[in-house]
């Protein structure tokens, strides 16, 4: 009976399957800016994935787990004034940096949107996990829809398109 209460969860939770289908469509969008950057300034494109995958896993943790990862860090910072000025002035830094490159900083937001409404569909139907479970679950979900839309013709929406006639 649990095997059929989960196979059943996207239909009861069709955001879930909202996330997969925005991970197809960002695993296929990176992969054509992928291969704009490759012919453009001649980025690796090992590195390349590597760090769209960290970027994916890392907005996924955050997603799922905030209030674990605030209390750990409101008491990380609350030990010493010194370390919290360091942490403070690094995720400033580091956030200002990411939000110059904005064209990321837009699948990143629509990335986390998806991920939080997800989640908050599976908690309306009451399906809440602990927080690494639900993690590792959510992890699995984007980064398969993330490899699907990677090994899709690129882009994919372009066989949609009826051909242009030329007389």
């Amino acid at each position: 009976m649990p095997l059929l209460r989960f196979l059943l969860l996207p239909f009861r939770a069709p955001l879930v399957l909202l996330l997969f289908a925005v991970a197809v469509v960002m695993g296929n969008h990176w992969t054509v800016f992928q291969a704009e950057l490759m012919h453009s300034e001649g980025i690796d494109p090992q590195l390349y994935w590597a760090v769209e995958v960290v970027q994916t896993l890392v907005v996924v943790i955050i997603c799922t787990m905030p209030d674990l990862l605030l209390r750990q860090i409101s008491m990380l910072m609350a030990s010493s004034r010194v370390f919290s000025l360091v942490l403070t002035l690094l995720l400033v830094i580091t956030g200002g940096l990411y939000v110059l490159q904005l064209k990321l900083l837009a699948d990143v937001l629509i990335l986390a949107s998806a991920v939080l409404l997800a989640r908050l569909d599976l908690t309306r139907i009451r399906v809440v996990p602990s927080p690494a479970v639900m993690a590792f679950w959510m992890s699995v979900i984007v980064l398969s829809g993330i490899w699907l839309g990677h090994s899709l013709p690129s882009p994919f929406w372009s066989l949609a398109a009826p051909a242009s006639v030329s007389l």
